[in-house]
């Protein structure tokens, strides 16, 4: 048996667009990006994975420049699965959101790493899901063992919000 999937987003998620002026911290440039981020969180995801305890995968825009430029910094582990288009269309920019799009790109993502083990429990997580509410609430409904936790983009994912992850994958 598979242990909880969890699929993790960059950019408003793991990196909060905060303007770099939160104590604690850790802050790096990359691919003339400025990445802010928490690592007591990544820290947490990390251990959460290393204990088996959930399965981590990149779902983000940064597609496997996450694994290969932000993984060590961030504290993560490389060689995560990552996911991409389904259409085999590269992203429009690293951190540009194609939220809002028909067929949101990760939603088709999401629905097929899904469709792959059913009744896997899956945790989703991204800040677009906020905006993509209408879009995703359908396939949710059929769907009990996933969770969508859609953080705020300036603050990113936060320890409240790992804690309700917790919650859900421990009453699972």
């Amino acid at each position: 048996m598979h242990p909880p999937l969890v699929l993790l987003d960059v950019d408003g998620v793991l990196n909060a667009l905060d303007g770099g002026g939160v104590a604690g911290r850790e802050r790096g440039v990359f691919r003339g990006y400025t990445l802010s981020w928490d690592p007591t969180v990544t820290r947490r995801l990390a251990d959460w994975h290393a204990s088996g305890r959930i399965e981590l995968q990149w779902l983000t825009t940064w597609v496997h420049h996450a694994d290969e430029l932000l993984a060590d910094p961030m504290g993560l582990p490389r060689g995560l699965r990552v996911h991409e288009r389904a259409d085999g269309e590269g992203p429009t920019g690293f951190t540009t959101s194609l939220a809002g799009a028909p067929n949101w790109w990760k939603l088709v993502a999401a629905q097929a790493v899904v469709a792959e083990q059913p009744g896997r429990r899956t945790v989703w997580i991204d800040d677009d899901l906020a905006m993509q509410a209408e879009d995703t609430a359908a396939w949710l409904a059929g769907n009990p063992d996933v969770l969508v936790v859609a953080p705020v983009l300036e603050t990113g994912l936060t320890h409240a919000q790992l804690d309700d992850v917790e919650a859900w994958l421990s009453a699972g």
